[in-house]
């Protein structure tokens, strides 16, 4: 009796095991074989790969017959989550408006329209948005690993500016509310519908978001920390320490005020509603103020209200600090600038708290 071929042995179970992703891949070069499982005839539909890192493959057409319909296939592995594609203005999440699907684990499959008001959860409005979806035509398709979301849109031209997001792995929205949770990944691109050519596309106004961001973390979130533990701790170098400290108080506001303007000129630009953030950065900034008009009113060290005077100093200066911090970690937050930011910062501000304990307990250890 002949011993089975070993190789074909092995071939039948790396076959057997990589058959999964084998068959969760998609491209331009293979047809869409769905058949009846899609609400509309998807057979001529234009075809391009969207989104490389992901395997996003976008296939649309525009209705030769009526010429305000256009119809959309989106195919992607299935993330165990959500999958969802954006039409947007200004190439940014908030304010366009998203097709989500999903298949949840008992295999019903789901495919909703929303509007991205904000960044939070709450904002992100179900059965909302800028975009009609033609009665009928919408449908997710579970094939082979892959998710499809299929749907057709009642507008004259979809806007080119189209933004792709996959969901946390095991995150499914569930109902009445059906509430998204932040995507794990996205992108943002363009398109030309007519040649079919898709770019990816950089944040808009990067240069000035990023230089927003990093006066006011300089300014607010590090240099007024520098300054009042300076104010703090080195007063033995009387009167150095006060020239340091005013110094550094004054490179701190100068720099915030510069970040402010910044703030307003990028919320013009990119009519974003960041009313938070904003507000907080108003508050800030009238904090610094009262902070340099206190410094103009300092009375005599020899004054009877002195004392007072200092207590308000330092109060408003702690406040203006902590909400200070607070608002570069939230702006970090809304520029989407990653983890990366929010670990630089953090390490920054860990430094200056662990050396302000150093301090802290020399400065106690010296009065006892």
């Amino acid at each position: 009796m002949k011993t089975p071929n070993t190789n074909f042995f092995i071939f039948i179970i790396l076959a057997l095991h990589f058959s999964g992703l084998v068959f969760s891949q998609d491209s331009c070069n293979s047809k869409l074989n769905l058949k009846s499982r899609l609400p509309f005839d998807a057979t001529s539909l234009s075809c391009l790969p969207v989104w490389d890192a992901e395997g996003f493959v976008l296939r649309y057409e525009r209705s030769a017959a009526n010429g305000s319909i256009w119809s959309f296939v989106l195919s992607a592995p299935d993330p165990n989550s959500f999958v969802a594609m954006g039409f947007s203005t200004t190439g940014r999440m908030v304010g366009s408006s998203a097709i989500v699907g999903w298949v949840d684990s008992a295999g019903t499959a789901m495919i909703k329209r929303y509007y991205l008001g904000g960044t939070s959860p709450a904002l992100v409005v179900p059965d909302q948005g800028n975009v009609t979806v033609v009665e009928g035509s919408s449908a997710v398709v579970l094939e082979s690993s892959r998710l499809y979301l299929a749907f057709q849109l009642d507008m004259g031209q979809p806007s080119s500016r189209l933004i792709y997001s996959v969901g946390p792995n095991g995150f499914l929205p569930v109902g009445p509310n059906y509430r998204l949770t932040e995507h794990r990944n996205k992108v943002s691109t363009s398109i030309n519908y007519s040649t079919g050519q898709t770019a990816s596309e950089k944040a808009p106004h990067l240069k000035l978001r990023r230089s927003h961001g990093i006066v006011n973390m300089v300014g607010w979130g590090i240099l007024m920390v520098i300054g009042s533990m300076i104010a703090r701790y080195g007063r033995k170098w009387d009167p150095a320490w006060f020239y340091a400290h005013a110094s550094c108080q004054v490179s701190a506001f100068t720099l915030g005020v510069i970040g402010v303007i910044c703030g307003f000129l990028l919320e013009s630009r990119l009519d974003s509603d960041v009313s938070t953030h904003k507000g907080l950065g108003i508050f800030i900034l009238v904090l610094g103020c009262l902070q340099v008009m206190a410094i103009l009113a300092r009375p005599d060290k020899a004054s009877k209200v002195r004392k007072y005077w200092n207590w308000y100093h330092y109060i408003v200066g702690r406040v203006l600090i902590i909400f200070a911090i607070s608002n570069v970690f939230y702006g970090i937050h809304l520029g989407g600038e990653g983890k990366g930011w929010t670990a630089a910062y953090a390490v920054v501000l860990s430094v200056l708290f662990l050396s302000s304990a150093v301090f802290e307990y020399k400065l106690l250890t010296s009065q006892n």
